[in-house]
């Protein structure tokens, strides 16, 4: 069979690992904790696939640079009180295990801090089956394309063979601005509308759906 890509590029959060809702209800604590208006749960989750700095200035454009640095911190503490809670969505070893034995070359670009995605890596035991990643600390964060222009250019893959998945319009967004195709994943951060207007080749409603898709199109 031959094959239509040669590399998969994952998000992270909310594609592999369930951590939306951890990383919003940090979001919110961090607001409570400094005073700030508290966001609510869907613009917390808008900014999920963004970097931490990112975000933040998403979410709060009238802070001083003191109360950026606290309320970052604040979020720090928050989310490292969940992160050993956060698991991998069911069905997504057995994809990344699959298509690791079928010889694709596999990577993440993620929002997440270097040792963010490194601690992950470690407690989840998947580190070993990725050929390379990029974070948000380490490059421009999502939607521009650096993270996967990067990759790309790295592991010496063309645009046109390379496919990205996530959960967010971030991933969908960088995917477009790199000239790269895209799959939406509808049980993360963002709702299958708003992935439907980054024009993916599919979006699916659950890890079953995506493995059948990988299959059928890969």
């Amino acid at each position: 069979m031959i094959k239509r890509f040669d590399l998969i590029v994952f998000d992270w959060d909310g594609t592999v690992v369930d951590s939306a809702n951890s990383i919003a209800c940090s979001l919110q604590g961090a607001a409570r904790d400094l005073g700030v208006p508290e966001p609510s749960n869907e613009e917390a989750r808008y900014v999920i696939g963004l970097g931490l700095n990112e975000a933040i200035r998403h979410l709060f454009p009238n802070l001083t640079s003191q109360e950026f640095d606290l309320i970052s911190d604040r979020y720090r503490h928050h989310y490292l009180t969940q992160d050993k809670k956060i698991s991998l969505y069911k069905g997504v070893l057995e994809i990344i295990k699959a298509l690791y034995a079928e010889n694709f070359l596999l990577a993440v670009a993620t929002g997440k801090s270097r040792a963010g995605l490194n601690r992950s890596f470690n407690s989840s035991g998947l580190g070993g089956f990725f050929h390379a990643s990029r974070c948000a600390d380490e490059t421009f964060s999502k939607p521009h394309p650096a993270m996967l222009l990067e990759l790309m250019s790295q592991l010496n893959v063309k645009a046109t063979r390379t496919l990205m998945i996530g959960d967010t319009t971030h991933d969908l967004q960088m995917a477009t601005n790199a000239c790269v195709s895209g799959v939406g994943v509808t049980y993360g951060a963002h709702p299958k509308k708003r992935l439907e207007t980054l024009e993916p080749l599919a979006c699916v409603e659950s890890v079953a759906q995506l493995h059948l898709w990988l299959n059928a199109n890969i």
